[in-house]
């Protein structure tokens, strides 16, 4: 028995007995007092006023409602939380077109086609992490030291001065955990936030079940999706917490330029909002743009950027993310309270990822990044140049990300009621699989993912050409109001297009 055990048994038991002889020793010693007749009557009252409490109590139990059986509900949280393109899509009613083989330019995992793969030096940084020994346990909340150092010194390009500090960073299960955190830390329910439309939905997903308002601000397609600047403002109230923006795009590629990010900083000065900059894309831009981290173009405002290995490295399942915070003139001293706090809901992030993190962002080599971007870039390019020959539609060339939009003129597919029901018919007719803007709360397009072997968007671009060729209406009555077209050209037309059917 261990000795402090056993010393707490015998102090017991000296106890006991001690009490047992003091007990003794005053019944048999001479002169000893003896209770008198009120101290037994109150000692009495005392034990029965006890005892009608606890029978009160007992009798309150008894009479309360009971359950008559299992009613287990679900909280109010998960019901209100959605993701939006799940909800879509497993609406749709697809039964792909056996003759041809499912192309899916839907999925948004640049992994999933397996032509491009993580870098050797990524991987090997794994697996030396893993033989180490050293991270199988927990690390410190926002993340062992040496990573953050690591996020530190590969992010120095997001401040004039390169000088981030390690306690800066907060590392996160991937990107999206960091969007949460922020959104969370930022905003209480009954607040808003600023997120772009079209855009990513998962904004929305975080948001939602916490009574957070999601406000859209809109980008403007004919403006290289740049936001419209007078519209965005026209949202802010004393109720908003935070502009978020996200930069390279996700659904639309688009990277902003110098003047339209210190636009929208101007607006955050304005109104005291502190921004979250969704920055995973951040190395994901084509030749001709150039992407600028917003905190870098302010010491004003106070910014939350969220990045993490999932595109860049190509290693979306290892979920790992970070938050850098630039707070210069302190500004976020309280939220960052709440920030941190945030990071001891799941105890970290993946503490063999964390060990590989170094290695990995100091020894993957640049021209595995180029590499990568050629491929997004050519495959860009040749969609682009496929579709914008097809009637109906109006393909917008990106600068960046991994991503393309495309505008559906619905008027001209008159057998299709709006954008959803034309990618439904396009994966029964053709076996392509698109999203529909209405997934990211801009229908009237589809979003296209750029990630897939040449060949493959080639043939997808091919199916696309055929499918709106199938289904396009020529406006042939303007041509007859403008002398172009006679009622005999008009019938031949007519008849020619039920041919097709």
């Amino acid at each position: 028995m261990p000795s402090s055990v056993a010393n707490e048994s015998q102090f017991r038991f000296q106890s006991s007995r001690s009490s047992r002889q003091s007990s003794c020793s005053n019944r048999s010693e001479p002169g000893a007092t003896t209770p008198t007749s009120d101290v037994v009557d109150k000692a009495l009252a005392e034990l029965q006023l006890q005892s009608s409490s606890k029978t009160e109590i007992l009798a309150a139990t008894v009479h309360k409602p009971q359950r008559s059986g299992w009613q287990i509900k679900p909280s109010t949280l998960s019901l209100n939380t959605h993701n939006r393109i799940r909800n879509i899509v497993e609406s749709l009613k697809i039964k792909p077109n056996p003759e041809k083989p499912m192309i899916p330019l839907s999925i948004g995992d640049p992994t999933i086609f397996g032509n491009l793969k993580a870098a050797d030096e990524t991987m090997k940084a794994v697996l030396h992490s893993v033989e180490s020994g050293k991270y199988n346990g927990y690390a410190h909340t926002q993340g062992h030291e040496a990573a953050r150092k690591a996020v530190a010194k590969y992010s120095a390009h997001q401040r004039p001065d390169g000088e981030i500090d390690p306690m800066e960073v907060v590392l996160c299960s991937g990107c999206s955990s960091a969007l949460e955190y922020c959104i969370l830390a930022l905003a209480d329910r009954g607040q808003n936030v600023l997120v772009p439309r079209p855009g990513f939905c998962l904004y929305h997903t975080l948001a939602e079940g916490l009574d957070i308002e999601v406000r859209y601000y809109d980008l403007l397609p004919d403006q290289q999706w740049r936001a419209d600047l007078v519209q965005l403002e026209s949202l802010i109230d004393e109720n908003t917490a935070a502009l978020l923006i996200n930069n390279p795009s996700n659904p639309c590629g688009s990277v902003f330029d110098e003047k339209h990010l210190r636009q929208l900083i101007a607006i955050c000065e304005r109104h005291y909002l502190p921004i979250i900059a969704d920055e995973i894309y951040e190395h994901f831009v084509f030749p001709g743009s150039k992407h600028l981290a917003v905190s870098s173009l302010t010491k004003e405002v106070p910014v939350l950027s969220c990045g993490g290995l999932t595109k860049r490295f190509l290693v979306p399942g290892w979920r790992m993310g970070w938050i850098i915070v630039h707070d210069r003139k302190e500004r976020l001293v309280d939220a960052l309270v709440g920030l941190r706090n945030m990071c001891g809901r799941i105890l970290g992030s993946n503490t063999l990822i964390q060990g590989a993190l170094p290695e990995i962002l100091a020894k993957t080599p640049q021209s595995y990044f180029d590499g990568v971007v050629d491929v997004l870039h050519a495959n860009a390019t040749l969609a682009y140049k496929m579709l914008k020959q097809v009637r109906g539609l109006n393909p917008l060339m990106p600068n960046g990300a991994m991503y393309m939009m495309i505008g559906v003129d619905i008027e001209r597919f008159p057998a299709f009621k709006d954008d959803t029901h034309f990618v439904q018919e396009l994966v029964n007719e053709q076996s392509v699989f698109c999203l529909p803007g209405n997934c990211f709360e801009y229908p009237g397009y589809v979003r296209i993912v750029l990630t897939v072997p040449k060949a493959m968007i080639e043939e997808a671009c091919s199916r696309i050409t055929e499918f709106c060729d199938r289904h396009f209406k020529k406006d042939t009555r303007a041509f007859i109001e403008h002398g172009l077209l006679d009622e005999e050209d008009l019938a031949f037309e007519l008849s020619w297009e039920q041919n097709l059917y």
